[in-house]
């Protein structure tokens, strides 16, 4: 076990070491790549994705897909240390991506390498993605496509290791609400403005009617407003723009189409940019959760979006260090959060029956 930890250990290293910003991930994909090899695994490559198959692999068996990360997002303002230099202080690694979610990498791949070597009735798969950060279609969704089906996954986040069961999905609309326009001394035109204020209040007051038990209530947000052209015409067009947190009690088109019905004027058009980040959960008998409960872990919903979204199949989200400090200046991981993670993941799904 000592041999597993200090490898994750050096290989946060590396990874820390290597800018790896969404959309700019290659050269920390080549030189995980290697390292896996090293370890002696079997390793497959498209794009920046890099994905194992634990050796054994059986059509008649169910498939865990252990998942997490290799991209990070800019350094933020205020790093105190250099961002792509791994420090050590206080058994604390600082440096960019550490928490978020290099970690969940390193402690994944170390459960792997130890798993991989004992047969279990399910088949086990580690897939390293790209393009996280930006919900990009080169990761993750590309990578699913050369896999075989999946039964579930465990996506590496940083949760304290404790399960997140459901996870908030993501909607941006653009509403564009007309009018006509005219003079502003006389009483001329009809107000874009005015009627955005009307779609704003019901979109303000609108509670949807089922919630969900793990998230609870659709998050609706109107974020930025756009209009006018200077101070003596009337606009005839106004432009907002609306952030929905969509829950497992509706699918995105669903939670898109009751939003729709509360604001039914012919003037305000309500257009998605994407409907593909979808809300995810797992059921809280299945057997991955049940065992995690026996280990004294405590599921919760997460409002924060992962790859998650983007699996066609039941997941989870858990993984070593913390939420908050995620996308922060002077982001850490504790080296022991990384030794525990790699025995909680052992411990979980060594011996685990997926049916």
């Amino acid at each position: 076990m000592d041999e597993l930890f200090y490898d994750a250990i050096d290989m946060l290293k590396e990874m820390i070491s290597i800018p790896s910003i969404s959309r700019e991930e290659n050269n920390v994909a080549d030189r995980l790549e290697t390292r896996l090899r090293s370890f002696g695994l079997s390793v497959e490559r498209s794009g920046n994705n890099l994905w194992c198959i634990a050796p054994g692999y059986d059509n008649s068996k169910p498939t865990l897909l252990l998942n997490s990360h290799i991209d990070t997002v800019k350094a933020a303002q205020g790093w105190t240390f250099d961002p792509f230099s791994p420090t050590e202080e206080e058994n604390r690694i600082y440096g960019l991506g550490s928490n978020d979610a290099g970690a969940s990498v390193v402690s994944l791949t170390a459960a792997f390498r130890y798993l991989s070597n004992i047969p279990q009735a399910y088949n086990l798969i580690l897939l390293l993605s790209c393009e996280e950060e930006v919900s990009g279609k080169n990761g993750i969704e590309a990578a699913l496509t050369h896999l075989p089906k999946i039964s579930a996954a465990i996506v590496g986040e940083p949760t304290g290791m404790h399960p997140a069961i459901a996870e908030k999905g993501l909607m941006v609309l653009d509403g564009e609400i007309t009018g006509v326009s005219g003079h502003a001394a006389r009483n001329e035109g009809i107000n874009a403005i005015y009627r955005a204020t009307e779609v704003i209040e019901k979109l303000r007051n609108l509670k949807l009617q089922k919630e969900s038990a793990m998230l609870g209530p659709v998050k609706i947000t109107v974020s930025q407003i756009e209009a006018g052209t200077q101070h003596n015409v009337v606009p005839d067009r106004c432009r907002i723009v609306i952030d929905v947190r969509s829950t497992d009690a509706y699918s995105n088109v669903e939670t898109l189409e009751l939003i729709r019905n509360a604001v039914p004027f012919e003037w305000c058009t309500l257009t998605p940019r994407s409907t593909r980040l979808n809300p995810s959960h797992i059921d809280k008998s299945h057997p991955i959760i049940e065992r995690l409960k026996s280990l004294g872990k405590e599921p919760f919903g997460s409002p924060t979006l992962s790859d998650q979204a983007l699996m066609p199949f039941q997941s989870l989200k858990l993984g070593p260090g913390d939420s908050a400090r995620s996308h922060t200046s002077n982001e850490y991981i504790e080296k022991e959060e990384i030794r525990a993670a790699i025995q909680t993941y052992i411990t979980l799904l060594n011996g685990l029956k997926l049916q």
